[in-house]
């Protein structure tokens, strides 16, 4: 299933998710630090969403009080509330 985030906060735009099962499939995130957010889709993927939210939750960039790993786990909360 495809979810579509628009993360607050921070210098990504917009996030997609294809989430299957529980389970983290493909995320591509548009805006922000390609490398940094190329490398995270990858480490995420596979992963169940409890585990990325409980890894990346509560991640700060700089004196943000946010960042795009804390941005892809309220995605993923935001996801569970909804669908699961």
């Amino acid at each position: 299933m495809n979810f579509e985030y628009y993360p607050r906060g921070v210098c990504s735009r917009k996030m997609i998710f294809d989430i299957e099962n529980g389970v983290v499939g493909d995320l591509k995130v548009e805006g922000g630090c390609s490398g940094n957010l190329q490398g995270i889709s990858s480490l995420v993927k596979g992963l169940p969403l409890d585990e990325v939210i409980s890894r990346l939750s509560g991640i700060r960039c700089g004196s943000k009080s946010t960042s795009c790993p804390a941005q892809i786990a309220e995605a993923l909360k935001q996801f569970k509330e909804k669908n699961v």
